[in-house]
């Protein structure tokens, strides 16, 4: 295999430890400056060059981006996508998952824990948001930070609302987000390759500092994590369409709760903590990868008229509940199944035997008349209310 790693940093451990794994194992490796591309496009050939030249060929990329460079780091990546190059993430997972808002607004739709979280632009709307969430203490995070930093804990109303205040007149967008007290200090970082988490490390943050973050002088320790643990660190990252991720989790009392995933995890601390081959993983993944890279489906599949990829759910009550696949005629009206969503569950390429169930969600290609037809009108959902975070009053309010 011939890898490029992606990175404005080849000194830095992580790239040092990735380029020694690729070349013990017995590829061609080097590392490629970020910043040195250029995106050259034309009818039917985009194309990369590099340092003024013309880009050799490579079998793979492993983007290292930093948050820096977010925006034209992710056009390379993109660009090495449309050249069929393979990179196990992608540049929609990099940019959704560099922006905090939008990792979670992603995370929302799906049943995965997330910390209660709020944005708000008005100042008008900065209480009664703090209310909604449960009130101070709470955290305060800027929507890019890096490293722990632009993260603060609020102890009281007044404070948080001053620290919102401010950072707001300084044109900062900020997230308020519910303090999951059980696991103030300490977080678990969760290492994923493919769909395995190959490693994983408690932080627990030294003294009065609440960010456990190493960086921040936090120290680090092995930990085996549970099956729901490591489920929930694996679809998260495929959620964000990132198939190496660092996953940060708390440890609420209700379960694992998403703090953040990481496009770029540092390989460092981890490794130092497992005492494990976290880099080697990484590239024998991308070696078995290779040959059969993904490809971004939409894109590929919706170039013939009419034709398209649509998620349909079976309602109750549905003709189609009780029904197996082959049962169900989809077929006969041009559509097939690629996978099936049922509660957390994902069923892959499922069995034309396989008997669906109302609550049912498929992901079909097909005729986009068909699907229309299939999809039952759309209800608006009812909202939840977060009783156990809101004091009687509150709660009897937002249900008025």
């Amino acid at each position: 295999m011939k890898l490029g790693i992606l990175s404005a940093a080849p000194k830095c451990y992580s790239t040092r430890r990735l380029k020694q794994a690729a070349e013990e194992r017995g590829h061609t490796v080097r590392v490629l400056n970020t910043l040195r591309f250029a995106i050259e496009l034309e009818e039917g050939e985009p194309n990369l060059f590099f340092r003024s030249k013309q880009l050799s060929d490579y079998d793979a990329i492993l983007p290292r981006i930093g948050a820096s460079i977010t925006y034209f780091g992710t056009a390379v990546v993109r660009q090495f996508e449309q050249m069929d190059i393979y990179t196990p993430n992608t540049a929609n997972g990099i940019a959704n998952s560099r922006d905090k808002l939008r990792s979670l607004q992603i995370l929302s739709r799906h049943q995965i824990g997330i910390p209660y979280t709020t944005f708000v632009r008005d100042r008008a709307d900065v209480m009664p948001a703090i209310q909604r969430i449960g009130g101070a203490p709470i955290i305060i995070k800027i929507l890019e930070g890096t490293q722990g930093v632009g993260v603060i804990l609020a102890e009281t109303t007044k404070v948080a609302e001053a620290i919102i205040e401010t950072l707001q007149t300084a044109k900062q967008n900020v997230l308020i987000q519910h303090f999951v007290k059980e696991s103030k200090g300490r977080d678990i970082r969760a290492f994923v390759v493919g769909d395995t988490v190959v490693a994983a490390m408690r932080r627990v943050a030294q003294g009065d500092e609440y960010r456990s973050n190493v960086h921040r002088g936090g120290h680090t320790e092995a930990v085996v994590l549970d099956p729901v643990y490591q489920e929930t660190a694996v679809r998260a990252a495929q959620i964000m369409g990132l198939r190496v991720a660092g996953v940060d989790l708390l440890e609420g009392t209700n379960g694992p709760q998403i703090m953040e995933v990481n496009s770029s995890p540092g390989l460092e601390g981890i490794e130092g903590a497992t005492q494990l081959d976290i880099a080697g993983a990484i590239i024998d993944y991308m070696a078995n990868q290779v040959n059969f890279p993904e490809i971004d489906l939409r894109q590929r599949l919706t170039v013939s008229k009419g034709y398209g990829v649509a998620d349909v759910m079976i309602p109750e009550g549905s003709e189609y509940v009780g029904q197996t696949i082959a049962n169900s005629g989809l077929r006969s009206k041009d559509i097939v199944v690629l996978n099936l969503h049922r509660g957390t569950s994902v069923i892959s390429n499922p069995r034309d035997s396989r008997e669906l169930e109302s609550g049912d969600v498929l992901l079909c290609y097909g005729k986009l008349e068909s699907m229309r037809d299939l999809a039952p009108k759309r209800q608006r959902r009812k909202k939840k209310i977060k009783a156990d975070r809101l004091d009687p009053a509150t709660v009897e309010r937002l249900e008025s």
